[in-house]
């Protein structure tokens, strides 16, 4: 395969007027750009403490608005009023004694209803299909 031969005259390959149009639209962006930045990022460029000022004078303008008594907000509740702890079993005095030395005290288990029991519901009982359906 032979190389590429390089044009004799470089001149005639390059269009200048294409360049210079290229070159004016990319020109005329930057313009527009530079334009419409202060629009939509003007305020990057304010200052931290132009905030501050602007935000306390809009606090002092703003006045109270009173809510509703359905929908005011009700102080926390402490936890120590609903959550009661009671102290914890003894150590026990093994490693050994140490696996589910807690879940064997009735009123630290997790199950506080009740053992979970699973229904024995079958959904090819259910919708009076022989077992063969799923096969």
């Amino acid at each position: 395969m032979a190389a590429a031969k390089p044009p004799a005259n470089p001149a005639k390959t390059c269009n200048f007027v294409a360049q210079d149009q290229i070159w004016k639209g990319h020109v005329h962006m930057e313009e527009e750009a530079a334009r419409a930045w202060p629009t939509n990022w003007g305020f990057l460029t304010t200052s931290y403490q132009e905030l501050v000022v602007n935000n306390s004078e809009m606090k002092k303008d703003k006045s109270q608005l009173e809510l509703p008594e359905q929908i005011q907000t009700r102080p926390a509740t402490p936890p120590e009023k609903y959550t009661q702890v009671a102290p914890s079993p003894p150590l026990p005095q093994t490693t050994q004694g140490f696996i589910g030395w807690r879940s064997t005290v009735p009123e630290l288990q997790l199950e506080r209803y009740g053992r979970v029991h699973k229904g024995q519901k079958s959904f090819l009982r259910d919708m009076k299909w022989p077992r063969e359906a799923i096969s």
